[in-house]
């Protein structure tokens, strides 16, 4: 008995009997509106406890010989397919002129017609209607001087009009229209590029680049390295029969560098389509970009600076741990395909742009009013886009907006504070009647 008193002692829940309690109208309203109170708070708690909320962080970018992948969709209305060529190159020394991964040309109509589809082409390193196989197998076409292609399918021969013009861009001649050339006659090439004369070209797809320095342009005619000079073959260029000559109006439809960031995570950054300084944090700032020119010497530049992004969804820690081992053996296992981790992650990226555009001929911007603006004399008429990789690093990170613990903490406030305010109130309303009726007793 002596140590249950001692427990008595510490007990700070008071109880009273039942016939010294007192039950009132008001306490038994003050009752229900507290237990309203608690259940919609505890629905908040609740709520809160199961939000997920989006942490950003800046770290040090630390990827090691990554890859990037580069989508795009553009659309030339005054250029033919055939004059355009898509090149890739970066200060690693790489360069790409046949472009992989799905790249096509579209032909298009003329804005006169319409601007319709007429057919597509994927680009590749060895399309099936370049292998010749219909011709006799001892041909060995000439070419014309030049040393034969290394890729030619028979070696020492040019045998189809793109092998003629391949040796020629490696030897860093101008090809022209091909007109006196057997296999471009045997090919229809100059009658092809005839009739393509008031065509468009819309270009889309995907390739894949060095995570470095570099650049990708879209210009007219064929590409070759003349020492360690870039060059066009502009010869078709400048000869068009087209009135006014062609010319790089273009429409970016959209330009991205990685996977697309999903809609659920476009809405959290971006405070569901409201003002905020997040708005355009997911957005590619060239999609839908229009230029028009009528000037065949115009040239388009874009400077892009390129900030890698990660996105990490809930729960991609367990599914990092468990792909820890694979991970460790090649690091490229965790890029997946296309940015897209096989733990849920995604690496894609932001950026933004800067926009120049001038003329071949040079000049200033007098008719501008800024006469002090002057523009250097020569280049390469086409869209150029330069890009630049940031070393730092945005990773958006997927957390519980509360833990379990934070839950059940904030479920004991809401329920002991509610309760604690409902019994203050009660007991002044009590004490408040308890003093009118004793007013009203000495008036009578």
């Amino acid at each position: 008995m002596a140590g249950k008193w001692r427990f008595t002692k510490l007990d700070a829940f008071t109880k009273t009997v039942e016939d010294a309690r007192i039950r009132t109208t008001s306490g038994g309203i003050v009752t229900i509106v507290s237990l309203l109170v608690v259940l919609f708070l505890s629905w908040g708690e609740w709520r809160d406890y199961r939000k997920v909320v989006i942490h950003p962080e800046l770290v040090v970018d630390k990827g090691r010989g990554e890859r990037m992948e580069i989508h795009l969709n553009i659309t030339f209305p005054k250029v033919p397919c055939e004059l355009l060529t898509l090149d890739v190159m970066d200060v690693s020394g790489e360069q790409q002129h046949g472009v992989q991964h799905g790249v096509k040309k579209i032909r298009l109509r003329p804005q006169s017609e319409g601007g319709g589809e007429i057919d597509a082409k994927v680009l590749s390193l060895h399309a099936a209607d370049e292998s010749a196989t219909h011709l006799d197998p001892s041909y060995c076409g000439p070419c014309y001087g030049a040393p034969a292609p290394y890729n030619a399918k028979k070696p020492g021969c040019c045998s189809t009009c793109e092998e003629v013009r391949e040796a020629y861009a490696q030897a860093s001649w101008a090809f022209g229209d091909g007109a006196t050339m057997e296999q471009c006659q045997r090919e229809h090439y100059t009658e092809r590029l005839a009739e393509q004369r008031h065509e468009g070209c819309r270009i889309e797809g995907g390739l894949r680049v060095n995570k470095v320095i570099g650049n990708f342009h879209i210009a007219p005619g064929r590409s070759f390295s003349n020492g360690n000079m870039h060059v066009h073959d502009l010869a078709q260029w400048w000869s068009t029969p087209v009135p006014g000559g062609h010319s790089f109006s273009h429409i970016i439809h959209s330009l991205r560098f990685g996977p697309q960031l999903p809609d659920d995570l476009v809405r959290k950054l971006g405070g569901n389509g409201k003002n905020t300084l997040w708005t355009n944090h997911h957005l590619n700032p060239l999609d839908n970009t229009k230029q028009e020119t009528n000037d065949p010497n115009y040239n388009f530049m874009y400077f892009v600076k390129i900030v890698p992004t990660s996105y990490l969804p809930l729960g991609w820690e367990k599914q990092a741990a468990q792909n820890k081992a694979a991970w460790e053996q090649d690091h490229s296992v965790g890029l997946g395909a296309y940015g897209y981790g096989s733990d849920g992650s995604m690496e894609t990226h932001q950026y933004s742009v800067t926009s120049h555009k001038r003329s071949l001929t040079g000049g200033d911007d007098s008719k501008e009013g800024h006469g002090e603006r002057l523009h250097s004399r020569g280049g390469i008429p086409g869209v150029f886009f330069s890009y630049d990789i940031s070393p730092m690093k945005v990773v958006n990170r997927e957390e519980r907006a509360k833990s379990f613990l934070g839950f059940l903490a904030g479920l004991c406030a809401v329920v002991g504070g509610t309760l604690t305010v409902a019994a203050a109130v009660d007991r002044g309303l009590f004490e408040g009647t308890v003093r009118l009726k004793k007013l009203r007793s000495k008036d009578n």
